[in-house]
């Protein structure tokens, strides 16, 4: 008889994770490692605080034709290994792990920085934050260093303190790992605010409870379980559903949906139809250099777009409400964030669409203007849109040589602060705020003020992803690099007539020669923007044969004169002399310095070369140990 394979039903998140750590529930053994960074922990921390789904869980009972080899989830204790698991794990591992890491194993998680710095972190819930409704809730979630002790300045002065129970109590922060078992803790709280004079505080954590806690203990999970009579075949089937999944229904989705109810087709809008392109095919051939497939901000998606009219409308509410006589938490806050968008009246879009759209049009003028030419070599795609909505907003007086400048050194800091790789929403919406203040004579936006490149960061700077790896390449053609063969300046034409890449200056081949290690000779500090032909013509060789090899010539390639090929290396920010002589070392350490001030002027900002280390460890782009997150996570 013909029936469904699979049940779905709704279980408790705490019975889950017990069974997690228990072995009852593991994964198949092929499962990609847990790799969650800690913006996100704090998103799904944050969700099921407010009892908001994070989607469904797909199992496999075990003991059918499919035998995958199990392990437990990371973190679970060894003695889980030993246990036959009764269901695998096919979709939501990275929820699990997270959410079994952060509550019920009581130890320090390991996660990673939005910067990809490995770290230890504890996470707390601020218990006034949480209960304020004014308040993004991810902003209620923290995440504190290992020893509980968050220190600024360089490690000199301690922020916050919660390295013991009395001082959690005193700075009303309630540990993630006691949401299912708070009643210890609750105790010792009391005691810590006992007094007639501390009830009010007393009644602030029963309300969290109430509020918060109770939905972590009630939180319940649809999974989705395949019975054990599945088949191969279709457990094939599921994990690739799983790994490239059906596109999820987003904002600018649901604002279609609405917008349809009053007869406007936002969809039309966005792509266009048959007689007419849409504003996505306007956006992607804006400035569209012969030879590109797209322009620089084809990139930007129907959500980017919104978002950026939603700075708006929210600005005119917050405006209106400070006309209004009205302060404080009074005030509405400007935003782009997903409600916000899913709150933009129809009257307002069609009142900033034409604005907006023109703000992206000069955006990729201003990009071009820092040689910024592909979105591949874009720095942040997200910062695309409050750069977009400044320009739109502040109009033809971003051209003036001031304040280019002035929106310049704001973008670079961005870029070099690396400030816009996670959790951008707050900042875009402070930029967008900010920044035309500061052109009209007010404080620094925070995005400059709060930037501290650091001197050893070029060390590090090894990954194409990298913002500041690419704003590094931006630069040097922006002061004028000129290509080692032909002296040309790296203008969008040149650029992609003659395939200009970012390149090593001492080869590969030969610094694998002379033993000099790749996360040493593939930092920014030996690479350079240089043309296919040119990088040919290098070759493998050192420094100082290929430099003959340029002033020689050969049949196709005309000599080059000893000063005029040293000009060409000057503009790099090479030293001549160092590179004739091979003299890596030397070189290396000569041309940090060069890009140290390249860097400091166009942030103008002095970078820190104390010697307070960064926290964390990098993550090598090829670590073997470095873990990856699938598509329906």
């Amino acid at each position: 008889m013909a029936g469904s394979t699979f049940q779905t039903n709704p279980f408790d998140l705490q019975k889950l994770l017990d069974d997690c750590q228990k072995g009852i529930i593991q994964l198949p053994d092929f499962q990609r490692s847990w790799v969650w960074d800690e913006d996100r922990i704090k998103s799904l921390i944050a969700s099921v605080s407010r009892a908001f789904p994070v989607g469904a869980l797909m199992s496999l009972d075990t003991g059918g034709p499919v035998n995958f080899k199990p392990r437990p989830i990371e973190g679970a204790p060894p003695e889980a290994r030993s246990v036959p698991p009764q269901s695998l794990l096919l979709d939501g591992q990275q929820r699990m792990t997270s959410l079994y890491q952060v509550t019920l194993r009581d130890k320090v998680v390991e996660t990673e920085t939005p910067k990809k710095k490995r770290v230890k972190r504890w996470f707390y819930i601020d218990i006034r934050k949480s209960l304020d409704p004014s308040i993004d809730r991810e902003e209620a979630i923290l995440g504190v260093p290992e020893d509980r002790i968050v220190r600024t300045d360089f490690g000199r002065k301690v922020e916050l303190d919660l390295s013991s129970p009395e001082q959690e109590y005193a700075h009303l922060m309630y540990p993630v790992t006691k949401v299912f078992d708070w009643d210890r803790w609750q105790d010792g709280f009391d005691k810590h605010w006992r007094g007639d004079q501390h009830e009010a505080v007393r009644e602030e954590f029963r309300a969290f409870k109430r509020q918060i806690l109770e939905n972590f203990k009630y939180y319940r999970v649809p999974v989705i379980a395949l019975d054990r009579t599945t088949s191969k075949e279709a457990v094939c089937v599921v994990f690739e559903k799983v790994n490239t999944g059906g596109k999820p229904l987003d904002a600018f989705e649901l604002v279609t949906a609405m917008y349809a109810a009053s007869g406007h087709e936002l969809r039309k809008d966005w792509y266009g139809n048959e007689q007419a392109p849409g504003r996505h095919h306007r956006l992607a051939e804006a400035l569209r250099p012969p030879g590109a497939k797209t322009g620089i901000i084809a990139g930007v998606s129907n959500t980017d777009f919104l978002q950026a009219i939603s700075l708006f409308y929210t600005r005119d509410c917050r405006r209106e409400a400070e006309a209004a006589g009205k302060q404080g938490k009074e005030l509405p806050a400007v935003s782009g964030n997903r409600q916000a968008l899913l709150n933009l009246p129809l009257s307002e879009y069609k009142k900033y669409e034409a604005t907006v759209e023109q703000g992206f049009f000069q955006a990729a003028k201003f990009l071009h203007m820092l040689h910024i030419y592909r979105i591949f070599d874009l720095p942040y795609q997200s910062q695309v849109v409050p750069l977009a909505a400044i320009l739109a907003d502040i109009g033809e007086g971003w051209e003036h040589a001031g304040t280019r400048a002035k929106i310049e050194r704001w973008y670079w800091n961005g870029v070099f602060g690396e400030l816009y790789g996670s959790a951008v929403e707050s900042r875009i919406a402070r930029d967008f705020m900010e920044v035309p203040a500061w052109l009209n004579g007010g404080p620094e936006p925070t995005t400059v003020s709060e930037t501290l490149f650091r001197a050893d960061r070029l060390k590090t700077m090894r990954m194409r992803l990298s913002a500041a790896y690419k704003g590094v390449n931006a630069l040097l053609m922006k002061v004028g690099a000129q290509d080692f063969r032909s002296g040309q300046k790296f203008d969008h034409t040149v650029f992609f007539g003659e395939n200009v890449d970012i390149h090593h200056i001492f080869p590969q081949e030969w610094c694998k020669k002379s033993g000099i290690k790749p996360k040493v000779y593939d930092s920014i500090i030996n690479k350079t923007p240089l043309s296919y032909r040119t990088n040919r013509i290098i070759g493998g060789v050192a420094p100082s044969e290929y430099i003959t090899k340029l002033e020689r010539g050969n049949d196709t390639t005309p000599p080059i004169a000893r000063q005029r090929l040293e000009a060409y290396l000057e503009s790099h920010l090479i030293d001549c002399s160092l590179l004739r002589a091979d003299r890596f070392e030397d070189f290396m350490a000569d041309r940090q310095g060069q890009l140290l001030t390249l860097i400091e002027q166009a942030t103008g900002k002095v970078a820190y070369a104390g010697g307070y280390p960064d926290e964390g460890v990098d993550v090598d782009e090829d670590d073997p140990g470095a873990e990856y997150t699938i598509a329906a996570e």
